[in-house]
């Protein structure tokens, strides 16, 4: 039988989503829970990777149980009562038994945040850049990203992808309680691509990069002509969407 796992957690003590040797991941951390829970060996399949220190408001994982599960939410209540405090589940729902938390996502969204005054409460869950940003000239450059294209400019580089083809469907700039939050969705994201996007775009908002150059680093396909990526802490992944019929209906 499988499910997904719908889960949120900060990235602030792990080494990323996927396990690492001799480093804690968030992958580990839920299958050794799991594990405890069904009293069998219980690997899970994220829906993708997210970097060391990234957040992730909306995660979705798969795994395999051997008899159905009873009580979703009493189980998920066990779950969280193994979990440390810096992953929740908030959901667990039975699928198709060849449903895959990566390879069946059809969009997913994430979302980078910028306070630009200093605030010891964000600190870990913003970047605190302290200078002036223009959002127009932030956002006039973001429609630029919109469509399907090679963002080879924004992908890190040596990543093995077959291709660095995306179709991006949002990528906007707005205020909301007091920081600058940058909202982009596509059908697949290359390795620190929504990062390098971010720097990039931070340098056409503080006047060091016009839209036209911005437009350039998209055709010029070369990681070089991007941007610093802008710091782990800001970003969240919060959606990962799938077709309905991935998921079985209980009676």
């Amino acid at each position: 039988m499988r499910y997904f796992l719908e889960l949120s957690y900060s990235g602030k003590a792990y080494n990323g989503w996927q396990i690492q040797n001799n480093a804690p991941s968030v992958q580990q951390t839920l299958q050794e829970a799991l594990s405890t829970i069904l009293r069998v060996p219980t690997g899970v399949v994220g829906a993708g990777r997210t970097d060391t220190g990234v957040h992730a408001a909306r995660y979705v994982a798969h795994f395999d149980a051997e008899c159905p599960l009873e009580e979703l939410q009493r189980f998920c209540y066990h779950l969280n009562a193994i979990l440390p405090w810096d992953i929740a589940v908030q959901d667990v729902r039975r699928v198709r038994d060849d449903a895959h938390a990566r390879f069946d996502a059809v969009e997913r969204e994430y979302k980078y945040y910028v306070s630009p005054r200093k605030d010891p409460f964000r600190r870990d869950v913003a970047y605190q850049l302290i200078m002036p940003l223009d959002l127009d000239r932030m956002n006039e450059a973001a429609e630029t990203l919109l469509g399907r294209q090679d963002f080879t400019s924004f992908s890190k580089l040596h990543s093995g992808n077959k291709t660095n083809i995306c179709r991006v469907t949002r990528a906007q700039w707005r205020e909301q309680d007091g920081c600058y939050v940058f909202t982009v969705a596509a059908d697949r994201f290359l390795r620190n691509m929504v990062r390098a996007i971010v720097g990039t775009l931070l340098d056409v908002g503080r006047g060091k990069l016009s839209v036209e150059g911005f437009r350039a680093v998209i055709d010029g396909r070369d990681r070089a002509l991007a941007g610093t990526s802008a710091p782990p802490q800001g970003l969240f992944l919060t959606r990962v969407d799938y077709p309905d019929d991935v998921y079985v209906k209980q009676h």
